[in-house]
C-alpha cells in the first residue's frame, strides 16, 4: 500500500521521476520534516488527507504509457530557462464516456512562488476522472516576473499539444474546462480576459471552476503577500506592473469578466489568506454580466482545502460536475 511507503521513496520512485521534481515546484522537498515520513503519518498527522489518492493516479497515468509533456522543446528551454521543465500530466479516465465529453485543464496553486501538484493537481485529476473527465495538470511558470502573464503562454502551448496529439488523448480539443486554486485561479480568471483565449485565438473554455481564487488587486491589503516584500513586488511577481496599475486595467478580474464562460466557484468563510471578497465580488461582476454563476461558501476549512476530503467542503468536485452536466452543458 502506498500509505506504508515513505515521501522519500514515492520521490525517489523511477515510474514517475519526470514529474517528482514539480511534486510541489520550485521547493526542495528534501529539506522538509515530512521528506522521511510515511504517507499514512502526512495524512494523519499533516491533514494532507489526498496525497496518497494523487499518487495512486500519478503511478496509473504512468503505467498507461506516456503522461508527460515537456511544453517547450530544448532549444526553447536553453533560450529561455524559465520554460525548463514546463509541462502537462495526462490523467485518462477509465469512463468510455469520457472521450466524448470536454477534457478538464488543471491549475494548482501556490502563491506565484510554486505550483502545488501533489494537493491540487493530482487528487483532482483522479477526482474528475472518476466523474467520467480525462484530465490535464499544467506545471507552470512561477517565480518569476510577471509569472501569471507568462502562464497564458504556459496553457496555450498545452492547448497546442493537446490538439496535436488529440486521437492519443481521445479529445476534441475546442471543448474543454479549466480549473483553478488560489493563485492558479487568478491564472484562470486571467485566461477569460483579454489577455487569454482570445489573444492567442484559441476556444473560449466551456465552463470554469474556481477553488479559493485570488481575483482582485483592489481587494489586496498585505495577507496576500506571502514571502513578497510589499504590494507592488506582488504585482510585479503576478503581472508585472505596480500595484496601482493592477489594479486600473485588465488585471482586476471583477472589472473584466465579458469574456468569462459560466463559472462556479468553491471557498470556505474563514479563509485567512485569500478573503473571500475575492470570490464575492468576482461571483456578482459575473451575475451584474448575465454570466451563469454558481458559488458555494463553506463554513469551515479555510485556505487550501484541496479536495475537501475531511472536511464541509468534502465533494465539492462531484458539485461542481453536476452543476456543469445539470446547468451549463444543456
Amino acid at each position: 500500500m502506498l500509505r506504508n511507503r515513505t515521501f522519500r521513496s514515492l520521490m525517489e520512485d523511477p515510474a514517475i521521476a519526470e514529474i517528482t521534481p514539480d511534486t510541489i515546484s520550485k521547493m526542495d522537498l528534501t529539506r522538509e520534516p515530512y521528506y522521511e515520513q510515511t504517507i499514512a503519518q502526512m495524512e494523519d498527522e499533516g491533514g494532507w488527507h489526498s496525497i496518497e489518492r494523487g499518487f495512486k493516479a500519478l503511478f496509473k497515468a504512468a503505467a498507461a504509457g506516456k503522461y508527460y509533456y515537456s511544453l517547450y522543446s530544448d532549444e526553447e528551454c536553453a533560450s529561455d530557462p524559465e520554460k525548463i521543465g514546463r509541462n502537462i500530466t495526462y490523467f485518462a479516465s477509465d469512463d468510455p464516456g469520457a472521450n466524448g465529453r470536454p477534457y478538464i485543464l488543471v491549475v494548482p496553486g501556490g502563491g506565484f512562488e510554486n505550483v502545488w501538484n501533489l494537493t491540487e493537481g493530482w487528487p483532482i485529476a483522479d477526482h474528475y476522472n472518476k466523474l467520467g473527465y480525462h484530465v490535464f495538470v499544467l506545471t507552470y511558470r512561477v517565480s518569476v516576473e510577471a509569472c501569471a502573464v507568462k502562464a497564458m503562454e504556459d496553457i496555450a502551448r498545452a492547448m497546442a499539444i493537446i490538439d496535436k496529439n488529440r486521437d492519443v488523448f481521445r479529445v476534441d480539443p475546442a471543448k474543454y474546462l479549466i480549473c483553478g486554486f488560489s493563485a492558479g485561479g487568478y491564472v484562470v480568471c486571467l485566461w477569460n480576459t483579454e489577455k487569454g483565449y482570445e489573444a492567442f485565438n484559441l476556444p473560449k473554455p466551456q465552463a470554469c471552476i474556481l477553488i479559493y481564487p485570488v481575483t482582485s488587486y483592489r481587494l489586496m491589503e498585505g495577507r496576500e503577500f506571502g514571502v513578497w516584500a510589499n504590494r507592488d513586488v506582488f504585482a510585479h511577481a503576478g503581472v508585472g506592473c505596480d500595484m496601482e496599475e493592477a489594479r486600473n486595467s485588465c488585471f482586476e478580474i471583477p472589472l473584466h469578466v465579458s469574456g468569462f464562460p459560466p463559472t462556479a466557484i468553491f471557498l470556505a468563510r474563514e479563509d485567512t489568506l485569500v478573503d473571500p471578497r475575492h470570490s464575492l465580488h468576482l461571483e456578482a461582476a459575473l451575475k451584474n454580466a448575465g454570466i451563469p454563476c454558481r458559488l458555494e461558501m463553506g463554513p469551515e476549512g479555510g485556505h487550501g482545502f484541496a479536495d475537501g476530503t475531511g472536511m464541509c467542503m468534502e465533494g465539492w468536485p462531484k458539485r461542481a460536475i453536476e452543476w456543469f452536466e445539470g446547468s451549463v452543458c444543456t
